[in-house]
Parts: C-alpha cells; structure tokens; sequence
C-alpha cells in the first residue's frame, strides 16, 4: 500500500503530460476548448491569489504596528496559567552555517520585546559539520550564553541508528537532549512550554515571541494547535541575483497569502508548537526529510484529526539562496525548490495512516487527501499546461484542425487571458518593494525598477525552478530506491564568505 501512494503522485503528473501530447493530436478541437477554460481558471486562480496576497500583507502590517507584550500583559490567562508562566524553548539545528550568518539569528534575538529570562535556546549542530561547526558554536555560547534562562550547545552524532541525516534527526536530538539537561532536572510543567524551531539564518521580529504567546492564550484549542509565522526570505536581498530573488519573493508571497486561508494552512520551515504534544508524539520524525511539513501531519494523525495551525500573520526573515557564482546559486535555488517539492513524500506517510485510523472523519480524510494530491499535482504540471498546451493542437492538430476559426483564434485568444493574468504578477511587484529590509549603503532610487523588472522573468521561474524540481522530486518517490532524496542543507553565508557544503 505505501509502494503504491508513492508511486501515485508522480504517476498523475506524468500522466497529465503525456496525456497533453495525445489528446493534442487525437482531440485537438476539445484540447483547445480545454485550455480556454484552464487559462479562465487559472485568471481566476491568479486574481484569488493577487486579493488574498493583499489580504495578507494587510494583516502583516498590522501585526507589526502592535505592542504585542503590552495586549499580553492585559489578558486575564487561561486554565490556571498566566503568560508569565509560559517558557519558550527555541531550537536552532545548524550544519555548516558561516558564524556571522548565526550571530546575526542571536543579535535579532537580543533585540525582542520580551523577558529574555524565559528562554531555553539549544543550538545544536551536526557532527558531520567539523571543526569549524564546533568553533562556530562555542563562540556563540561564549558570547551568548548567560543572555537566557538556559542556553544549550550540543552535537547531534553521525550515524545514529534509525535515522536520515538532516534536520529532523537533529531537532529530534537537541529537543531531547533540552529536555533531560534543563526541562526535567528544573521540573519544569511541560504543558507550560512552547517550541519554537529555527533554521538556524532566521532571525526574529521585536515582538514574536509576544506575538506567539498572545496567540496561544488566545486560540480556540491552544494545545492542539500549531502556530506558524510569515517567513521572509529577505535577509540577504540585494546580495541575491535576479533569479534568486524571483524565486524568494515568490516563496515569501505564497507564505503570505496562505497565512488568510488557516483552513488549508500546514507548517512550513520555521513554526512553533506546545511542548507537551511535541513529546507525545514521539519529537520530529527521523526516518523522513521534509520534517516541517510532516511535524504537522504527525500531530493530526496522533490526535485523531484533532490538530490546526494559527496563522500568526507576523514574520520572521530568512535567507534567499545565495552562491558564490551565478550558475552555482542556479543550482542551488534548484535543490532547494526540489527538497521542498520531495515533501510529496508526506502522500505515502499520511494516506497508508488515514486507511488504518478509523478515528478520523471521513470528511477530514477527503478533504485533506484532495488538497495534498492537488497541490503537488499542480505544482508539478500547471505551468506545463498553460504555457505549452495553448500550443500543442496547432503542432499536432493536423491540417483538418489548423483550417478551422477555433484554431485561428486559439493563439490570441489564451494569450489575452494569461496577459491579464499579469495582475497577479504586478501585485506582486508592487509588494515586493514593500517589503524589502533596510536600504545598505550605495542603494540609489534606480535600483527599483530592477525589483520590478524581474518579475518578466516569472514564466522561466515557474518552469525551471518550479515544475521541474517538482516533476523531479515526484519521480524520485516513484521510482524509489537510491533515487530518493535525503536532506540537502541550503549552504548559507554572508558577503565575502566561503561557503561551505
């Protein structure tokens, strides 16, 4: 059964691309009917996405204007506990990440609105990562070490058994290791917990950590919830090429828009979660790669369909992904988008688990079952569909079809729908000015039109750093063995810096 869920999604996808060759060439006047009707869906899918994006962005901005500890300090608590009570324990899992890209994560910490004294922070980096990962560590728990209630640094060891390398297994590790070292030896009430888990480039807004608390003291079933920020790919903006930063401002906007649709939201990247379920479930998965999707589905599984996530609509920023030489960050934005496709392999892992549990609502069941095998279906083919389909009756056609008005018109005709379509792209551009970081030195007022320029060059993204590494992702699981992915770590770095992978 889960040979056949894994073969499942990339068998939809390269059918649906076969499947445009032949009915092209057998069905050329229905094709071209179709693909009139996907261009209309797909407007309206781009004018869905344009309103919710600026839905999104509004309640960002607005989150950012309040004084979060402040609305904090005047709730009443709940259940017994007040906000004060609350710890949070943050996990930063880090692998070969230069010092400065990690000092930068702790300066941001340095500068929240909130008692620093309830925090737990664990930076834990791999064993794999040398003697310049431990350097790098110690460092950081020199300088940083007595800013919190507790601060741990430990080294997550190679070739544990039952584990895939990567971030999971090492989240997993420094979560227990907190656990043993602080949490249990300070009798600390696990239900009076939160974690928090980092890429270790994320650097925290002023009021987060209010933010977050405020939310869950706030939340209709705070304890079987999931809360989960905006995430900003901005950290490193205008040292990105054109491409890099296409491809981040996308991410960065679907994270944003998302945040206004809490009833199809799933952890991604950076999230927080109460302590208390996280050991009851078992810690993050080891055996798979996209831990932050998964985390979730772990939980919804274990509480019988009884788990959500609160959208925080507050942010916390990352890196884009930045080589040392243009083709090298090509490649690199490749993998990147390509792991965070391979979470198709939460299909086999949650559709085998929704057949055994017969404590889930079918309705909860379907409904989830759709919108996974849609997103990665979509993923994988809808920029293949509206930019080559639209062509493909009048190659394969024949002489019969090409002679008809349809056929005259057809070019024109999807062309006009995709150009208005562009709304989508131009709001994009227009929030992709608002939101960069702060201005550096040497950033003159004509280096705006190359911010809304590069958005001309989104048909190439959407193939090429998209659909592809979806199509990729998705025959790897279908063709399993050495051709399943493991975790690829994003090598980050600041100006100047080697990388180092």
């Amino acid at each position: 059964m889960n040979r056949f869920f894994e073969i499942l999604p990339g068998a939809l996808s390269w059918g649906t691309i076969i499947a445009m060759f032949f009915v092209s060439w057998l069905f050329p006047v229905q094709t071209a009917v179709f693909i009139i009707l996907f261009d209309i869906y797909f407007f309206l899918r781009t004018l869905h996405f344009a309103i919710h994006l600026g839905f999104g962005y509004r309640e960002m901005k607005k989150s950012r204007k309040e004084n979060w500890l402040q609305k904090l300090k005047e709730l009443p608590g709940r259940n017994g506990k007040k906000w004060g009570d609350i710890y949070h324990l943050v996990i930063f899992p880090m692998y070969k990440e230069s010092y400065s890209v990690v000092k930068e994560s702790f300066d941001s910490f340095l500068k929240i609105n909130y008692p620093l004294d309830r925090f737990i922070v664990v930076l834990t980096g791999e064993e794999k990562g040398g003697e310049e990962t431990r350097q790098t560590i110690k460092r950081i728990e020199d300088e940083y070490g007595d800013k919190f209630f507790r601060m741990l640094t430990t080294i997550h060891p190679t070739g544990l058994p039952d584990e895939t390398p990567g971030k999971g297994s090492n989240e997993t590790w420094g979560a227990k290791q907190a656990k043993a070292e602080i949490i249990d030896k300070e009798n600390i009430p696990y239900e009076n917990i939160l974690v928090s888990t980092f890429d270790v480039d994320t650097q925290v807004f002023p009021e987060y950590f209010a933010r977050l608390t405020y939310a869950y003291f706030t939340a209709e079933h705070p304890d079987r919830s999931s809360y989960q920020p905006v995430t900003l790919f901005t950290n490193n903006t205008y040292e990105a090429p054109i491409i890099a930063r296409l491809a981040a401002f996308s991410t960065t906007f679907w994270n944003i828009m998302s945040q206004v649709r809490p009833e199809k939201l799933i952890t991604f990247s950076s999230h927080s979660m109460p302590f208390k379920a996280l050991v009851e479930i078992g810690f993050w998965t080891k055996t798979y790669v996209s831990e932050d999707s998964l985390i979730f589905w772990q939980c919804f599984l274990h509480y019988n369909g009884d788990w959500r996530v609160v959208p925080l609509h507050y942010p916390v920023s990352m890196d884009a992904n930045v080589a040392s030489t243009f083709w090298h960050t090509m490649r690199n934005i490749y993998k990147q988008q390509r792991r965070w496709a391979w979470g198709c392999e939460n299909i086999p892992f949650v559709f085998c688990e929704f057949v055994r549990n017969k404590k889930i609502a079918l309705k909860k069941k379907l409904y989830w079952a759709f919108q996974l095998i849609e997103l990665n279906w979509s993923w994988a083919t809808s920029a293949f569909i509206i930019l080559l389909l639209g062509r493909l009756p009048l190659l394969l056609g024949g002489d019969k079809f090409n002679t008809t008005v349809l056929s005259y018109n057809l070019p024109q005709l999807t062309s006009n729908i995709i150009n208005i379509a562009i709304i989508g792209s131009i709001t994009s551009a227009i929030l992709s000015i608002a939101i960069l970081p702060p201005k550096p030195e040497g950033f003159r007022w004509y280096h705006y039109p190359l911010f809304l320029l590069q958005w001309v060059l989104l048909p190439i993204n959407l193939i090429a750093f998209s659909a592809i590494p979806a199509i990729d992702a998705q025959t790897r699981l279908m063709m399993g063995g050495k051709l399943r992915l493991g975790f690829w770590v994003t090598p980050k770095a600041r100006k100047g810096e080697k990388l180092r992978e």
